[in-house]
């Protein structure tokens, strides 16, 4: 008969048991452990102080305390320090014991597995006072070595613009610095970079940043073009090497004109083209040769007008030909701009002729201002304002309605004289206008229906 095997009692109990209470008696020791000691992780200040008491904890603060040194790494390799000293550094001792106490010993275990955020500012302290002295003697402060940050900048060739890199400088941001030093202070850091922490006042634009990019090439076009005003025998051209001189970028990379540069630009173009008021050699129809100086006709440079012309041109980076633009224009832009087209007032004479597109239409005897009343008809080359049939002409001591009424020096112009018989000699030296050129009826009339506004009006005395 075959025996019937007896199973054995299991080890795996007792070594469950055995290790259970292990594991009991060393998290008990441990909790013991920790009444009078840091939890492992622990950082105060920058300083480890796992598994340490509170007296190992004091002791090894105090002594670091008063060698406590922050080193400030500034830019250029320059260093600088603030001692503990210097600020009136010093420690907590209650605090310390204070932070001890708050561990809960019973869960130690929790806190192995727990990130430990540094206790700092509960630990340390310094005098406000001596650390603003300190800081403000700082070398950094100093004016005299301070370079302040600039943008990048451009400068121009004759190949175009070229950038100009950026100045990052040393200037540094005082109350942003200060906050950085303080909470070094307090976290025990020993050393810190300005430019890690972003202390210092930066460039807003780069060589590299878009915005200068961007000006770059607005600046090179509206230098590269070419704009030529050009009148007759009167060529002036304009190219970058001056409107480089006008154009420059604002604080927000934007490019920008000196209005004041362009306008003394425009200025030196209208002593060019302006020809109002000009003494005039003028040719007589008895072909002798005149100087006649004064009066209101010419061309007139609209200079405000062309000073926004001009900068529209150039923002559109057009390289064109082009005439100023005019607020008032003479007949022609020949060194005779009375163009063939023109009343010729001779006062000495006391005749006059009417020219149009170099054919005579009508001459013929006039009275002018009278001499010995001081009312002379003023020499000078002007412009016909405008014609008005029918109108009255009113002075201080008359009132004369005529037919035909054609003004071209303020209140003085050509008119009939129905109150007249006669004409020309030297009836204007005793009994002349009041300074219009009164002329018989059928010559006024006759100008008046061929003549239009805007025709010289060529007033001499020979």
């Amino acid at each position: 008969m075959r025996k019937k095997r007896q199973n054995k009692p299991s080890k795996v109990v007792p070594v469950v048991i055995i290790s259970l209470c292990a594991l009991i008696i060393i998290y008990l020791g441990l909790t013991m452990y920790f009444k009078n000691h840091f939890y492992f992780g622990s950082v105060i200040n920058g300083n480890n102080i796992s598994g340490k008491t509170v007296g190992e904890v004091e002791k090894d603060l105090s002594s670091k305390i008063d060698t406590y040194t922050l080193k400030l790494e500034e830019r250029g390799d320059v260093t600088e320090q603030i001692k503990a000293t210097d600020i009136g550094l010093k420690y907590y001792g209650d605090k310390i014991k204070e932070l001890k106490d708050n561990q809960n010993t019973s869960i130690w275990l929790f806190a192995l597995f727990k990130k430990k955020d540094p206790v700092m500012s509960q630990i340390v302290t310094y005098d406000e006072e001596l650390l603003n002295k300190c800081f403000d003697n700082l070398s950094c402060f100093d004016s005299s070595n301070i370079i302040k940050p600039k943008n990048a900048s451009f400068k121009y060739t004759e190949n175009g613009y070229e950038i100009i890199d950026e100045v990052y400088g040393n200037k540094i941001n005082k109350d942003v610095l200060y906050d950085r030093v303080t909470n070094a202070i307090l976290n025990g850091q020993s050393t810190i970079n300005l430019d890690e922490i972003d202390c210092y006042e930066n460039p807003q634009y780069t060589s590299k940043s878009q915005e200068v990019i961007d000006a770059k090439n607005t600046l090179d076009k509206y230098t590269g073009l070419t704009i030529t005003y050009t009148c007759d025998n009167n060529t002036e051209v304009l190219d970058g090497s001056t409107i480089h001189n006008w154009v420059g970028v604002n604080e927000n990379m934007e490019v920008t004109f000196d209005e004041a540069k362009v306008k003394k630009y425009v200025n030196k173009l209208s002593s060019i083209y302006n020809t109002f008021g000009n003494t005039r050699s003028f040719v007589t129809t008895y072909k002798t040769t005149v100087k006649v100086s004064g009066g209101n006709y010419g061309w007139i440079v609209d200079n405000s007008k062309e000073v926004k012309a001009l900068i529209e041109t150039i923002k559109n980076g057009q390289s064109i030909t082009k005439e100023p633009v005019y607020s008032q224009k003479a007949a022609s832009r020949d060194a005779n701009d009375i163009g063939n087209t023109y009343v010729e007032i001779n006062m000495t004479k006391q005749h006059l002729w009417f020219y149009k597109n170099d054919s005579l239409v009508v001459d013929g005897d006039v009275v002018t201002g009278n001499l010995s009343n001081n009312t002379l008809t003023p020499a000078g080359t002007y412009i016909l304002n405008y014609k008005e049939k029918n109108a009255i002409l009113k002075g201080e001591d008359y009132s004369s309605p005529v037919e035909f009424w054609m003004p071209f020096n303020g209140n003085i112009g050509i008119h009939d004289a129905s109150w007249r018989t006669e004409f020309g000699k030297d009836i204007y030296i005793t009994n002349g206008s009041h300074g219009c050129v009164n002329s018989p009826h059928e010559l006024a009339s006759t100008i008046f229906a061929n003549i239009q506004a805007g025709t010289p009006i060529v007033c001499y005395y020979e």
